[in-house]
């Protein structure tokens, strides 16, 4: 049997190679957009660690996706956070998240208390000079053609001149002195939020309760760094499940088409092979079988080819972007190849039982 499915395959190339490339960019779909989501959120959450911050404080009602709300709170709350007993450092941060270029976010910082919560390492240049002032980090620097101290970059349509390069990991790509941000985005003596380090980690629920006690941030958000970097999750990030859904299912129906057209012509070609098969004495089961090992072998030479396609695509995003994340995890690989498989299978069926329901007679006869 295997020498007939084998031969079936072979006989039209081109109609088995479309099947295979189908299958292969349902799976190219479907990993290289959960990685670059995925990703993304991962991302976050490792730049975040590295900050050297164990406590946020957000302003009221401000959701957990830092980064796209501007400077709706004063900076000068940082003064007071400062004071609290079990504080050690405290710093305002403004997050901007600009769609100029490509997607980024832009951190103002107040360089000496952001620097308090874990020092800067930098591999060249040093602090800000100046309000005009950008530090970027490692991976940025070998973006495009590269990026070196004492260049001039744009960030929001403004140059800022690159005063140091440090090692990446500390939340975000580019800095800029926080007051020089918050001009930008039209609140010069605002932040986004806070970042604070407890002189003892066992001390962050009582930090929390001190800083709701005083009078105007009961209403503020103060969470744990283990308590944010928790909800980063997909289900936690609003439309991340369904936009991954939406993109897996049109991966699925694009592939269910191209294997169920590719079973159905090969059937409809082959109708005197199968009479001829019949009336030898092969059973229902037998056409069945042999139709889904055509397709069951199509859609694992898809899954190879589009898994090794997803990895050019994964070192060729990573040279031209050096700061996309596209992680290409062995569970994804796993569940991608059992939505193939299971698609092409499934798209096989209808044309497996066509096949197997043929009457001999009736196949003989047909021309």
């Amino acid at each position: 049997m295997n020498k007939l499915v084998l031969g079936n395959l072979l006989h039209r190339p081109l109609r088995t190679i479309i099947g295979i490339f189908a299958v292969a960019v349902e799976v190219i779909m479907i990993l290289s957009i959960v990685g670059i989501f995925v990703g993304q959120v991962e991302h976050s959450k490792d730049q975040t660690s590295g900050i050297g911050a164990d406590l946020i404080v957000r302003p009221p009602n401000a959701s957990f996706i830092s980064g796209v709300g501007g400077a709706p709170v004063p900076a000068k709350i940082v003064d007071v956070l400062a004071r609290q007993p079990h504080v050690a450092v405290a710093t305002p941060v403004i997050q901007d998240f600009s769609l100029a270029g490509s997607p980024e976010l832009i951190w103002g910082i107040d360089y000496d208390s952001f620097n308090a919560l874990k020092p800067f390492v930098f591999l060249e240049g040093g602090r800000f000079q100046g309000p005009n002032d950008v530090i970027i980090d490692d991976v940025f620097a070998r973006t495009d053609a590269g990026h070196h101290l004492g260049d001039t970059i744009l960030i929001k349509s403004h140059p800022f001149h690159i005063c140091g390069i440090v090692e990446h990991g500390r939340g975000g790509r580019k800095f800029l002195p926080i007051h020089t941000l918050g001009t930008m985005v039209g609140n010069p003596e605002n932040a986004s939020l806070f970042y604070l380090r407890s002189d003892n980690l066992q001390n962050q629920e009582l930090i929390r309760k001190e800083i709701l006690a005083v009078a105007g941030l009961s209403q503020y958000e103060v969470q744990t760094l283990q308590e944010w970097m928790s909800l980063m999750t997909p289900e936690h990030l609003p439309g991340f499940n369904a936009a991954l859904r939406s993109v897996i299912s049109i991966a699925v129906v694009v592939g269910f088409i191209v294997v169920f057209q590719t079973m159905y012509t090969a059937v409809m070609e082959r109708t005197r092979e199968i009479g001829i098969l019949k009336s030898l004495g092969a059973s229902r089961s037998y056409i069945t079988n042999v139709v889904l090992r055509e397709a069951a072998l199509i859609s694992i030479a898809g899954i190879i080819l589009g898994i090794g396609l997803t990895y050019l695509l994964k070192i060729g995003l990573s040279y031209r972007f050096p700061t996309l994340p596209f992680p290409v995890s062995l569970h994804w690989r796993i569940n991608a190849t059992l939505i193939a498989f299971t698609g092409a299978i499934l798209g096989a069926l209808y044309p497996a039982l066509k096949a197997a329901r043929k009457d001999a007679i009736d196949a003989l006869a047909y021309e």
